[in-house]
């Protein structure tokens, strides 16, 4: 048998009719077999494979319909399309036919024309539905192949991660230790100075040790967000407190800034769900930023508005704004994410979204029309 060709069973108990069937098939070439009994259809279809089967209802023993529905409850025949034939042409036949899978019927006397058109309309439908089930096969092949790539990606990106995060605690413990004597002999000789250029030598030791304790104090903090998970302690805490309190240990570690912070929370009646130690390490970064690019003079505005269960924290200062490059990288970890950043970590305002992560909050950072720059955090309420 030539295996391009298209097989059709037919099925009937009236030798005429199958005769007459494969007379006008015969036109178009297909490849026939014939069965007289459901039974004898049933043994042939085990055997055989077929693109479609033109099924008598009518016949002596077990008829037509039994003969569909024990096709379609094979899975290895329940795909083929099955067109009855019938004399009947009442309504509730050709329902029942369709209800137990046929997907079309041809009433005898066969007319040659419509019995082709019928069949090579189902032939095409078989053969676009095996070329989808081939397409989605190999789409199938596709996806988990990627799916696998991805995964693979992904397990290396979560062992480079941990890789930064746990090289990031080892640097911040191994600074500390030297620093903190640093730190320690850098005030000794602060009381030992002998003239000013001493003095300006161990002020500038001073501002780097200070620089370099910031730096470890931020790493342990990420490692401890990332790595250890560290879960933060969610109170309802007083917006306008965090903030003030933020403005104070900024004064306090910036002495020379002369950022100017103008705080429009005026009230204490907003209230947010947070970490307060951390919410407080979040807004000081902020802060910094600021006052580091925004320039000597620079005016930092600290507003807040209240939406249905939510609270939006705005930090808007007067200065430059943010580069083009630095926008897209602002809360990456290990970037030039801070404002025209030139030299500093990349961990600053990442940190701010590590803290606000643990707080299922948000942050987000654009340039004003007038020029400045604006970093947003929203919080639940």
């Amino acid at each position: 048998m030539n295996d391009k060709a298209e097989k059709i069973l037919i099925v009937d108990d009236v030798s005429r009719n199958i005769q007459i069937l494969g007379n006008i098939l015969s036109q178009k070439q297909f490849q026939i077999a014939y069965a007289q009994s459901g039974q004898e259809a049933l043994d042939i279809c085990s055997a055989q494979d077929f693109d479609l089967i033109l099924l008598d209802i009518m016949m002596p023993g077990m008829d037509g319909y039994e003969v569909c529905q024990k096709l379609k409850e094979d899975t290895s025949t329940s795909e083929i399309p099955i067109i009855f034939l019938t004399a009947k042409a009442d309504m509730d036949s050709i329902i029942k036919g369709f209800e137990i899978g046929g997907q079309d019927y041809i009433t005898k006397p066969f007319n040659a024309a419509e019995l082709l058109a019928r069949v090579n309309s189902h032939l095409l439908i078989r053969r676009q539905k095996e070329q989808l089930k081939v397409m989605n096969d190999h789409l199938e092949d596709v996806v988990r192949d990627r799916t696998r790539e991805l995964e693979s990606a992904n397990h290396k990106l979560s062992i480079l991660d941990r890789s930064k995060s746990n090289f990031l605690s080892i640097i911040s413990h191994e600074i500390r230790t030297p620093l903190n004597g640093i730190v320690v002999l850098t005030e000794l000789l602060n009381q030992s100075i002998i003239n000013e250029e001493h003095k300006e030598n161990i002020r500038f030791l001073k501002e780097v040790s200070a620089r370099l304790m910031k730096f470890s104090d931020t790493a342990l903090l990420i490692t401890n967000l990332k790595v250890n998970n560290q879960r933060p302690e969610i109170l309802p805490v007083t917006v306008n407190n965090i903030i003030l309190d933020s403005i104070d240990v900024f004064r306090i570690e910036n002495a020379n800034s002369n950022l100017n912070i103008v705080n429009k929370l005026l009230t204490d009646s907003l209230l947010i769900s947070g970490d307060s130690d951390l919410l407080r390490t979040c807004f000081v970064i902020i802060i910094e930023n600021a006052s580091k690019f925004a320039g000597d003079d620079a005016t930092l505005i600290i507003s807040a508005k209240t939406n249905y269960n939510s609270i939006s924290i705005s930090f808007t200062d007067n200065g430059p704004g943010f580069l083009d490059d630095a926008l897209t990288h602002l809360f990456e970890l290990f970037s030039a994410g801070d404002i025209l950043h030139s030299e500093g970590t990349g961990l600053g305002l990442a940190t701010c979204k590590l803290i606000l992560d643990t707080h299922e909050g948000s942050i987000g950072a654009i340039n004003t029309e007038e020029g400045g720059a604006q970093v947003t955090i929203k919080l639940k309420s």
